[in-house]
């Protein structure tokens, strides 16, 4: 007999239709069975819009701060030197400070790098504690406040029996020879702590952050009167603060007091808004004997990561703002790319044809002055045109990367299941079953 093919009765079409359908019902429900975090995660349903929240929650930009002049750290040197206690006077004067015609010493004085060596002549004659100075067969003298043409005149006056309290007439009016010079000024000797060392600070490692070898340091230095100020005490130990130290100086006099603790506590910033006044002024800037400089570290100046994009701690910059589309394309988030760094998950997209859109949904959990926290929800793909929508990440802020329900759905789909819209024609072939017999 002549073998006859047969054709298998074809599935009935709603059969097919409903098995189909129960499959994309099924997906969703296995999604939201599994504990999908997008659809469970309180951060989202408790997120409260960018465009609900006051300006001052959002924070202000520190695009907005200018560096200070320097010349504000700086105090201003009067035209006469003033003599205090601590100087160290150069003093020629006949018959009080050796014999006429003897010969006078000469002292030579080391200037500051770059200058030539000063030659002074006279005898060293120090200012005391209570700003008066000593010579012999005279009373004190006091000099403090007084320049040096004053003191001169002073002791000119003394010694020859003029109008002042204590004079006598050692030598004729008119034969006195009186020199006075400064020989060594007098000096204050303050402590700096730096943290911004030199060291690679806080160094990334993968997505996390960990410490580097940023090490802080010490210095004790000594400043002469009219330059004791916090420009040449910054000067002398490295410069203006670093990158990985906040923008301002701290200043303490004195010893610490539990009891007020602001007490001779001085902060000057190094950058301020047009807007803000200047909240320190020249005395300030002016450092005294025993006063402490710390430049602190700007370690806490991070922000932390969760989500999709895992745990992290990122430092974020001193002089500039970081948005939210920046501060995750820091950490190599998945951004407008149709794709999670997942290797299962591209491979699922790319076969089902289905495309895989990134999260969208990102939730930043700002705490507040008073404590309180407050989560901001921001659509990244409103932020990528709307710059209130990119808002300015602060200190300390945590940023939790989220998909859509129907972002999360999609990607259960393809990452899961691997199907075809269109069936592919090898198994359309296969669907038409065939039988082969042999007749009698």
């Amino acid at each position: 007999m002549t073998p006859t093919t047969v054709p298998a009765r074809p599935r009935p079409r709603g059969a097919a239709r409903l098995l189909r359908l129960s499959r994309l019902l099924v997906f969703p429900l296995a999604a939201w069975a599994g504990g999908c975090a997008a659809l469970s995660n309180p951060t989202a349903s408790e997120g409260i819009p960018v465009n609900r929240l006051p300006a001052e929650v959002l924070g202000r930009p520190r695009s907005e701060l200018q560096p200070l002049p320097l010349t504000l750290l700086r105090q201003k040197e009067p035209d006469q030197y003033l003599l205090d206690r601590g100087d160290v006077l150069s003093v020629v004067a006949d018959e009080v400070l050796g014999a006429r015609g003897q010969a006078t010493p000469v002292q030579f004085v080391q200037q500051a790098l770059g200058q030539s060596t000063k030659a002074v002549v006279g005898y060293p004659v120090p200012v005391q504690e209570d700003g008066t100075i000593n010579l012999p067969e005279l009373p004190p003298l006091n000099v403090r406040g007084k320049t040096l043409i004053e003191v001169q005149k002073l002791i000119a006056a003394t010694i020859t029996g003029g109008p002042v309290p204590g004079s006598k007439q050692i030598v004729q009016p008119g034969k006195e020879r009186v020199l006075v010079d400064l020989l060594q000024p007098r000096k204050y000797t303050v402590a700096v702590v730096r943290e911004d060392s030199q060291g690679a600070g806080q160094q990334s490692t993968g997505f996390g952050v960990q410490g580097g070898d940023r090490r802080g340091a010490g210095f004790t230095i000594s400043l002469d009167a009219y330059k004791n100020d916090l420009l040449r005490a910054l000067n002398a130990t490295g410069g203006p603060p670093g990158l990985n130290a906040k923008n301002e100086v701290v200043i303490r006099r004195g010893q610490y007091d539990p009891a007020d603790p602001n007490k001779g506590f001085v902060r000057i910033p190094l950058r301020a808004r047009p807007d803000e006044p200047i909240t320190f002024t020249e005395q300030d800037i002016i450092l005294n004997e025993g006063d402490t400089i710390y430049i602190e570290a700007r370690d806490t100046e991070v922000y932390y990561t969760a989500g999709l994009v895992g745990g992290a701690q990122v430092p974020l910059p001193r002089d500039y703002d970081l948005r939210a589309l920046q501060a995750l394309a820091q950490i190599r988030a998945p951004l407008f790319n149709g794709s999670f760094n997942q290797t299962s998950f591209i491979g699922n997209a790319v076969q089902s044809g289905l495309g895989n859109p990134s999260p969208s949904l990102l939730t930043v959990m700002r705490v507040t002055a008073n404590n309180q926290t407050i989560p901001i929800r921001v659509d990244l793909n409103r932020a990528i045109s709307d710059q209130r929508e990119n808002i300015i990440i602060l200190p300390g802020d945590t940023l939790v990367l989220q998909e859509r329900p129907s972002e999360a759905v999609l990607r259960y789909i393809t990452q899961t299941y691997r199907f075809t819209l269109n069936q592919n024609p090898i198994q359309t072939a296969n669907t038409q079953l065939t039988t082969t017999f042999t007749g009698p």
